[in-house]
């Protein structure tokens, strides 16, 4: 073969492995973003983020070997799952469908409606199954596992817990087989891509778009009306109370004085609300500060609130429970409780989404 062919065949080939490289790691992976451990104190299920998480490190220093044979496995068919149970400190190896049934269990009463438990199925789903196909290992603190069993991914409950769980409530249990059951091997896609697929406990009456908390705009990802979540969780409204001068300091902020109760109202102002009717900047003294940061510093359970200063002390209401983001647990439940499918519940608060089979995603991919 003359030189000149013998270089055109090998950039040919090199440029081909190139874009199957490209097709099978590049779609939907996402570098920018933000997520406060654990979502938000609750940390129901994200990627988005993988620059802000305490423990991004771990995943930094994981082996080549371990972080591929988790790849190599799920391009076979429907994976196993390697959970890293935190409080053994082992790992446990399950099933795609067994972690799905562990994951709806600790994430949702038992006593929901069904149609709202398939909807978290999918969730929960959808959640691991993108973890494995960007090969993401991001807060295991472990080569060997893919996951943990805390708020940094999915709250899951072990086989043992399972067990435990059946004999203490087997109607419960029964309930989340079914719900798994129903929806087995389904995940939420956009474009044929597994979704990210947030949720978290109680909206404000409203949804907030991922932007809004996290640095990434998606388009599934956009605010709705969540009106069933008021009447139906009890995470719906809370009141915290502190001293002013406590607020100020855990807030950082120095330069307010809190000798009087007309000066602290002054100081505080809500300069701008999110889409989802969150508060998105709020000035405090001369200090301009986030919502999130807000929540985060104060330990609140939502970025949705409003205040009462009376005493030199201050009344923090709160309205939800969590970022916003995806599905509202709470508004799926009452849903449900309307009529709605699980499907129905799944593009009510995943916007232009659709439900695709593992196997599918997988085949297209190989």
């Amino acid at each position: 073969m003359k030189p000149r062919k013998l270089w055109f065949s090998f950039a040919c080939g090199a440029l081909m492995s190139m874009m199957l490289w490209l097709v099978l790691h590049g779609g939907g992976t996402m570098n920018s973003g933000g997520i406060a451990t654990g979502l938000n104190n609750e940390q129901p299920a994200s990627l988005l983020s993988k620059t802000v998480r305490s423990t991004e490190s771990l995943a930094e220093n994981q082996s080549i070997e371990n972080s591929s044979g988790s790849q190599a496995d799920f391009n076979k068919g429907q994976p196993n799952i390697r959970v890293y149970l935190s409080e053994s400190q082992t790992v446990e190896t399950v099933s795609l469908e067994a972690y799905v049934q562990g994951v709806v269990a600790a994430e949702m009463p038992l006593d929901f409606e069904p149609a709202a438990m398939q909807a978290q199925a999918l969730a929960a789903r959808t959640y691991i199954v993108r973890k494995l196909w960007l090969n993401d290992r991001t807060g295991v603190p472990v080569g060997n596992a893919d996951v943990t069993d805390t708020q940094t991914h999915q709250v899951y409950r072990s086989l043992s817990e399972m067990q435990q769980l059946k004999q203490e409530d087997r109607e419960g249990v029964l309930k989340v087989e079914e719900a798994v059951k129903g929806t087995k091997g389904k995940i939420i896609v956009y474009r044929d891509e597994p979704i990210e697929a947030l949720f978290f406990s109680t909206s404000n009456g409203f949804t907030e778009d991922s932007e809004e908390v996290f640095s990434t705009k998606l388009p599934y990802l956009r605010s709705v009306a969540s009106p069933w979540d008021k009447e139906e969780s009890p995470r719906a409204e809370e009141t915290v109370e502190m001293s002013l001068e406590d607020f100020y300091t855990q807030l950082g902020v120095e330069s307010v004085s809190v000798n009087a109760s007309q000066a602290g109202t002054k100081a505080i102002r809500i300069l701008d609300l999110t889409g989802g009717h969150r508060v998105k900047r709020l000035l405090v003294g001369s200090e301009e500060l986030t919502g999130v940061e807000v929540r985060r510093r104060l330990g609140l359970r939502s970025a949705a609130f409003d205040w009462k200063i009376k005493d030199n002390k201050i009344y923090v209401t709160t309205y939800g429970s969590g970022h916003g983001v995806g599905m509202s647990q709470w508004g799926a439940e009452g849903m449900a409780k309307e009529g709605y499918s699980a499907r129905q519940i799944i593009e009510y608060y995943y916007s232009g989404i659709d439900l695709e089979e593992v196997s599918k995603l997988l085949s297209s991919y190989q």
